[in-house]
This record gives structure tokens, sequence and C-alpha cells, in this order.
């Protein structure tokens, strides 16, 4: 029997690793599927691509299917999103002349001070920091308008984001169209190889445990082909748990380095994987544990509480009823629907499907679906925490 052919979109970036490994590594073959990897030159025709059933799945920024359930973006079809690639993977960098300032300000890049390195931004930029995005809805805005705000630069209002395809950004930077960016690897570290920038934060520094990309369909699909969606499920997370072997790095880098995928050097790539990053032209190094996961601590789980974080901050900034959007927000992240497919593997499944976001200041172990399993740092650098249920109060 031929296998199943299933077209999924990517975005040329570190973070699509366990739809080309689940493909390249066999994980797809062994469900019954092959996956036509349909490379996208944008965040917007990618959206659009998985919208218009041009893909039947996509790689995916996770707060793209909640602005399109929220009405905002132009998304006219209900977008579910039913794994999480990856969590955290991003990097804040800066151009050469404001890295400049920051140093002689006495920043010491040290790459882990979110609070330091913030203070160290805002004093330094003159007169309006202006930041390149992949996206307007994406986990690097998010971020940055949570950073900043909490900082006292209210964000947006006070900041020029920009949008800027990832690809595209070192360019951006060295044209001088942009002061920083804020971009899934490898591309922060393309900027840093070309001579043009600096990496001042990684996204874990911010927020521990950020959903970074998911696997999003649309929900009309997910409804009317749930085995091939469970065979899709459990193939990426059999891929996801590839990449979370160190051993397998070095063989993920080649494969992602691909003229057909990244189409950049392995090395980089290795870089990114093992979060030894190399942070300035200068030939600084930076070791950030943790900086990409795609499988420790449950990392593949779609946690509503996820979802609702990033209505809630949708909402607050583009003036939407917050208790509503948090509400809606919940039905996004379809945690059942990822327990169906991987309840017969060896997955780890927590045994709910909510949590209070930003409460675990170490690896924390917990009851499981069936007995334990141990979840990853998460908190936020401001120490606040998410609870949902006083939001819908």
């Amino acid at each position: 029997m031929k296998n199943a052919v299933l077209s999924v979109g990517f975005i040329p970036l570190l973070d699509a690793a366990p739809l080309i490994v689940a493909q390249e590594m066999g994980f797809a073959a062994e469900e019954g599927i092959t996956l036509d990897l349909v490379r996208a030159p944008s965040w917007s025709s990618l959206r659009d691509m998985l919208s218009y059933g041009r893909v039947e799945a996509a790689h995916m920024l996770s707060p793209v299917p909640v602005a399109a359930a929220l009405g905002l973006g132009g998304t006219q079809a209900p977008l579910a999103a039913v794994s999480v690639l990856s969590v955290n993977g991003t990097v804040i960098g800066v151009s050469n002349a404001l890295a400049e300032r920051l140093r002689d300000g006495g920043h010491n890049f040290a790459f882990d001070d979110a609070r330091g390195a913030g203070n160290a931004l805002i004093r330094a930029a003159v007169p309006t920091l202006r930041i390149g995005v992949p996206f307007p809805f994406s986990m690097h805005a998010e971020l940055l308008y949570y950073w900043l705000s909490a900082l006292g630069l209210p964000a947006p209002q006070n900041v020029d984001i920009r949008t800027v395809p990832p690809s595209l950004m070192a360019q951006a930077i060295d044209a001088g169209e942009i002061d920083a960016f804020c971009v899934g690897e490898p591309w922060g570290s393309i900027a840093v190889e070309n001579g043009v920038g600096s990496l001042l934060l990684p996204g874990a520094a911010i927020w521990a445990c950020a959903p970074e990309k998911v696997l999003a369909v649309r929900s009309d699909w997910a409804d009317t082909e749930p085995a091939l969606l469970g065979r899709l499920i459990r193939a990426v997370w059999r891929a996801g748990r590839w990449l979370g072997d160190p051993a397998s790095h070095t063989l993920a880098a080649e494969l992602l380095a691909r003229p057909l995928y990244l189409d950049l050097p392995a090395e980089i790539l290795d870089r990114s994987l093992t979060g030894g990053l190399v942070i300035s032209p200068r030939g600084e190094q930076r070791q950030t544990p943790g900086f990409i996961e795609f499988h420790s601590g449950a990392a593949s789980f779609p946690w509503r509480s996820q979802a609702q974080w990033i209505g809630l901050q949708l909402a607050s900034r583009t003036g939407l009823d917050r208790v509503a959007s948090v509400k809606t927000a919940e039905g996004v992240f379809r945690s059942n629907l990822h327990r169906n497919a991987l309840r017969q593997t060896s997955a780890e499944l927590p045994a709910a499907s909510s949590k209070i976001e930003g409460a675990l200041g170490a690896r924390t172990t917990l009851h499981a679906e069936s007995g334990r399993i141990t979840l990853n740092r998460d908190v936020f650098f401001d120490g606040r925490i998410f609870d949902p249920a006083q939001i819908e109060r």
C-alpha cells in the first residue's frame, strides 16, 4: 500500500527541524505517510497556503492560530494547533552601532539577564527603537512587548515594530532599516557571521518556556481526517524525541543544511541546536542550556494555558475584550487531539491540559496521565505568573 502524502509548509528555520527530521529519518514512513515539505517565502504566505488548502499542515508561529480565532490578521479559516514543534529558540540582536552604545554604557552582554539587558537597551536607544520581527502575530513580538513594557517602555506605543522575513533580518540591520531584531535561529547567528550585529539575549531569558512554533492544521481538516492527523502528530513527536538526544545534533544539522531546506552551513545550525552561540563579530561565545527544546519537559504538548496567555497579550494590545479573548484562545491549542494521537505511545502526557504559567522555577515532577512527568522551568523574567482561572472571573 502506498503511503498517504501530506503537504506540509515550512519556513527555513531551525525550528522546522521536527518536520524535516520526520520525513528524512523515516518517522513519517513508520506511520504510513510521506511529508511533501513545501518551503514558503514568508509567514503570511504560509498562513494563506494553510488557510486556502494549498497544504494540509504547517510549521506555524504559535500566535497565528490564536489571532485567527480572534478575528485578527484577515485569516478566514479556523486553525488548530495540535502540537508544539519547538519551545524557545529565538534571539534578540542589535546593530553594531547600538552594540557599541551598549558597551560604552557598561553592558557586558552576559546573555542571561533580561532585566539588565532590557534596561541597557532602553537607555541606549535613541530616539525611537526600531525592532524587526518576522510577523506581527508572533512569539517574537509578544515577548518584546511583554519585556519592554514590564521595564517601563510601553510597547507597542513607544516602539517601532517592523515586519522583516527571517532570512532578510541581517540585511535589514546592515542597511540601517532597523536597530534591533527578534528572530528564530539561525538568522540571528547569520547577522553575527556577516559582521552586522551582535546577539543581546535569548528569548528564553524573557520566558523560560515559550511555545515558539506549532504544528497547525485547519480545524475542519482535523475533524474530518482524524486518522491522518494522528499519524502526523506521532511522526513529528518521534522526530522531536530524536532531536532531543544530543547525539543527534550533528546529523540533524547536516539534514537541515541541505539546499532543499535551510541551505546554510551545518556548523552554524549545530551551534543553535547545542545552545553554544557566537554572539558578536568579536567571536564572543555564550552557552545557553535549553536554548531550544523539541522534546524535554513535554515540550510538544499544546497547553491550553499557553494559548490563553497569547490570547490575553493579543487582546491587551489590540483592544479586544480580554475575558472573551482568553476563552476563545483556550480552544485553539487542541490538547485533546494531541493526547488521542499519543496515548498508545511511550509519550509522557500531563494529567491536566492547563497550568499556571510561570510558576515553575526549576524542573518539577508532577502527576501524569500514567505515572509521573517532569516539566521544565517556565518562569517569566519579572517573576509574574499567569493563572487563566483568574482572568476568567
